[in-house]
């Protein structure tokens, strides 16, 4: 799997979409994935508006629980990485980050407006 650092600066606003959502390694037996060091792995739907183009939503995978993230507000993504993967005829780009944090400033609640 190739890994691709992301420079956050070129995505524009970059806001929660939803609440963080814990990965399961295992959707029928409902296992939590975790990490190398055994901390359980979260997603994070983000939603990112490069240069006034159209919004897009990656979902970010990041260890432990990222707190004090709510729909609508804006966000701090540190060591953004994508990997770019293939199994099979499937294939497409995943994202990792080292954290994810409340930039500062009020959140934005419904729908619209900037990414």
């Amino acid at each position: 799997m190739q890994s691709i650092p992301v420079d956050t600066a070129r995505l524009g606003v970059l806001r929660c979409a939803n609440v963080p959502e814990v990965k399961f390694s295992n959707s029928e037996t409902q296992e939590v994935k975790k990490d190398r060091d055994g901390n359980p792995v979260y997603t994070v739907a983000v939603t990112v508006r490069p240069d006034g183009r159209r919004i897009s939503v990656i979902e970010i995978a990041v260890s432990g629980e990222p707190k004090g993230l709510e729909a609508g507000q804006a966000v701090k993504v540190t060591g953004l990485t994508a990997f770019v993967w293939s199994m099979g005829d499937r294939s497409g780009v995943s994202f990792r980050a080292d954290t994810i944090t409340p930039a500062p400033g009020p959140a934005v609640h419904g729908k619209g407006g900037d990414a």
